[in-house]
């Protein structure tokens, strides 16, 4: 990692991408925020896969790190400027999926489906590790004043899981299957039980991710590279946060007939096989689940009245001075949940 300090009263410093594992922490000018926008000093900043990839590829699935860019799309923190009713002072959780609201899809309320849109930290789009960002006050997610913000920046992740939950429809006493015991598959398993899910099975193949699923309420975590899954359909509903071929696979064999597949874990690759003829038998439902729409709301009131847990989910946190050596925990530690950067 290289440093440059330049101190100046209008800019600040910041962790910028030039290349695969190439972190640079740099001085960049505050940004003013424009009509309609607030200023936010970002608190904290969780690391999600996708900035994984991009650190150590340079890219993530069809999108290309281009240019010099800062990283972080899950992030909370303080508004310090704007001419909107979010006064500073005010704790925010940002919603880093910015949509144009005028195309067919944002106009029909699925604007996660709009193709015209930016999202923070997807290059060329800087994001939360600049330390200060402009947000539109809409997409700026007022917080209680007590609230941590490091559980501020998982509200992100909460809201993928929420609107998972929701495309699913788990219902009251379903029995739901969750492959993947990954910060998504963590966030899912607390979700389907708010919603009032009966009993919950989490599958992975990580000992520590699973005695945290127990934690956190699963009726049983099976490691399945000991224990595979019983071989009657039982679930109701299975949603993948693994994103594996062969774990996707298994939650369509374990779902009863007539029940419902969700895909919510991103695939490493861009096709992925399906036992097509099997669902078609069984007539099961597959639904997709990409982003959220709507869900940062109720993701802040289940984390605001501790019905979800946030922090536990955090397992390491470091300065943004050392966002490589953060970058690099996270890709390598595999008993690490979430990493946390705090500008």
């Amino acid at each position: 990692m290289h440093e440059e300090n330049h101190p100046d009263m209008n800019d600040a410093t910041a962790a910028i991408l030039h290349g695969p594992k190439d972190v640079r922490i740099e001085r960049r000018p505050l940004p003013q925020p424009a009509a309609g926008e607030v200023l936010v000093k970002i608190g904290a900043v969780g690391l999600c896969g996708s900035d994984l990839h991009y650190y150590a590829h340079g890219e993530n699935g069809p999108n290309v790190l281009r240019s010099p860019t800062a990283l972080g799309h899950e992030a909370a923190g303080t508004v310090m400027a704007g001419d909107v009713p979010l006064p500073a002072g005010t704790r925010v959780a940002i919603e880093p999926a910015i949509p144009c609201g005028r195309c067919r899809a944002c106009r029909a309320g699925r604007y996660n489906q709009c193709p015209h849109g930016r999202c923070f930290g997807s290059p060329p789009t800087d994001g939360a590790l600049t330390g200060h960002l402009t947000v539109p006050a809409e997409f700026a997610h007022p917080l209680p004043d007590d609230f941590p913000l490091t559980s501020g920046a998982l509200i992100e992740p909460l809201a993928v899981a929420l609107h998972a939950v929701r495309r699913g429809n788990v219902t009251a006493g379903d029995r739901v299957l969750i492959t993947g015991a990954g910060p998504i598959g963590l966030l899912v398993l607390q979700a389907a039980r708010a919603v009032g899910a009966g009993e919950t099975v989490v599958t992975d193949v990580n000992p520590g991710r699973l005695a945290h699923a127990r934690r956190l309420g699963a009726d049983r975590a099976l490691d399945t590279s000991r224990e595979p899954l019983p071989q009657d359909p039982v679930f109701d509903i299975a949603l993948d946060c693994s994103g594996i071929e062969s774990a996707l696979t298994a939650a369509a064999h374990a779902v009863r007939p007539g029940g419902t597949v969700v895909a919510v874990g991103n695939p490493p690759q861009p096709r992925t096989t399906l036992p097509l003829a099997w669902m078609q038998r069984q007539e099961l439902t597959l639904v997709t689940a990409f982003r959220y729409a709507g869900e940062f709301p109720a993701a802040v009131s289940l984390a605001a009245t501790g019905r979800i847990d946030l922090e536990s989910l955090v397992t390491a946190r470091f300065p943004l001075e050392r966002t490589a050596d953060a970058l690099e925990t996270a890709l390598s530690d595999p008993a690490q949940l979430k990493v946390v950067i705090e500008p």
